[in-house]
């Protein structure tokens, strides 16, 4: 398993059974659904932190029909050539690409985590083999320099946790959207499109850059699930419920994946 600590006192976490306790008392009892709740009352932004369950199951029913398999397929790819033995898919959300993950390293130790417990809950009935963890990745309950790699997808994710939490040489692989990802959908939603943001702002020294690559491919949706592919992102609410209605009746031609991928070393 990975090596967890405390979230009040960042002392090591110990298990007996089904209960994590470090040496200063502080105890957390492991969920029967399998999972563990790290997450701190103080450090929640709101009584439900991430995405909505509406959302997530948006997502999941999305990416079960395959639709975002080659980018699953590309992230194996290039972690599965570090061969790690200890990995941590931050914001891992529905498990779906930590699930992925581990059928190709089934020898490697695989913790997804997500600041969603709805997210968490169905982690777990993917697989009962990841060590499945509701925290932030702001704050990762992870001891110091213990994990081989990380994996963050469409996620926030803490340069300097990665710093602290990772073993020199170890990787951290950074995915998310190029600005033009999706754009004919976007183009149809709103009447002018905002840029996407930097997926990498700034990098501290001890974080450099390996590789860098734009995964692209033609992405053909049905009509009748093009409410999955909204729903699941920020699009379902930004965007007026009217146009989503006329898409999702009319379907929508031309829609392109463009994902960025981005693998850094610690040094």
């Amino acid at each position: 398993m990975i090596e967890l600590i405390c979230p009040h006192c960042h002392d090591a976490l110990l298990q007996t059974d089904r209960q994590w306790r470090c040496v200063n008392g502080h105890s957390y009892d492991q969920a029967r659904q399998g999972y563990l709740n790290l997450l701190l009352v103080q450090h929640k932004n709101s009584k439900q932190p991430g995405d909505t369950p509406q959302m997530l199951s948006h997502r999941q029913a999305f990416l079960d029909a395959g639709h975002y398999q080659p980018v699953s397929d590309a992230i194996n790819q290039l972690l599965v050539a570090e061969t790690p033995a200890r990995v941590l898919d931050m914001g891992c959300g529905e498990g779906y690409y930590t699930s992925r993950l581990a059928s190709v390293l089934p020898q490697a130790q695989l913790a997804g985590l997500d600041i969603s417990k709805d997210a968490i809950l169905k982690a777990c009935r993917r697989s009962k083999d990841i060590q499945w963890l509701v925290a932030s990745s702001a704050r990762l309950p992870v001891a110091d320099q213990s994990l081989d790699a990380a994996l963050c997808v469409f996620s926030p994710w803490s340069p300097e946790e990665c710093v602290r939490t990772l073993r020199p040489g170890g990787k951290v692989l950074i995915v998310g959207p190029h600005g033009d990802h999706l754009m004919a959908l976007r183009e149809k939603l709103y009447d002018s499109v905002h840029p996407t943001p930097e997926l990498i702002k700034s990098l501290p020294d001890e974080l450099h850059i390996v590789s860098q690559s734009t995964l692209r491919y033609a992405l053909q949706v049905p009509a009748d699930e093009l409410a999955n592919l909204i729903g699941m992102t920020p699009h379902g609410f930004r965007s007026q419920q009217e146009r989503q209605q006329a898409l999702c009746a009319s379907g929508i031609e031309g829609l392109e994946v463009a994902m960025q991928m981005v693998l850094l070393e610690r040094s």
